[in-house]
């Protein structure tokens, strides 16, 4: 039995998801991750497709599991359209930012003690941090009314920034404290 594609969340086109995703890859420096607002505001605020809750959960869940970073976007297409949502997504996160990445890649190792090259990847830094901050902020909304949660969040970006601590140890612990919180 071969399984039915889905049709589009709410009659929407998937060329429009796939597109949105296309766009996204090319925006996705640093990892996928730093376009989770992005994904938020366009399957939960726009089209409301998801609910915050979904939303977090989704990209919790991808990210507790092992294997890729990117996960989370297969997660997200699975909410909201099944196998064809899945497919939709993925290929569009990772058609443009591959391609675009192999050819960079292939050009700068060329050119790697060039100034320019060294100025680009030293301002990637702060551009990559920030997209990561704003990820995490958009996935901590469904805990922003647990006055704990959010002292745990300030302390261990305060932590991250002023030590040098394996963030692993950081998560490890949130977890503990996590599990006591449930």
């Amino acid at each position: 039995m071969t399984p039915m594609l889905a049709p589009a969340p709410h009659g929407a086109d998937w060329g429009g998801v796939f597109a949105q995703y296309l766009l996204l890859s090319m925006l996705s420096i640093g990892g996928a991750i730093g376009t989770a607002p992005e994904m938020h505001r366009y399957l939960v605020e726009q089209h409301h497709w998801l609910t915050n809750e979904q939303f977090s959960s989704m990209v919790a869940i991808a990210q507790a599991a092992p294997g890729p970073n990117l996960l989370f976007v297969a997660v997200l297409g699975w909410g909201i359209g099944g196998v064809t949502g899945m497919c939709v997504t993925m290929t569009g996160i990772l058609l443009p930012s591959t391609t675009l990445t192999l050819l960079a890649a292939r050009w700068g190792e060329a050119r790697r003690s060039t100034r320019g090259v060294q100025a680009f990847v030293t301002g990637m830094a702060p551009l990559t941090v920030g997209l990561v901050l704003s990820a995490g902020f958009i996935l901590g909304k469904p805990g922003y009314h647990d006055p704990w949660l959010l002292a745990l969040m300030v302390v261990t970006v305060a932590v991250c920034v002023r030590t040098k601590i394996s963030p692993l140890w950081l998560i490890a612990a949130g977890g503990v404290v996590g599990a006591f919180l449930d």
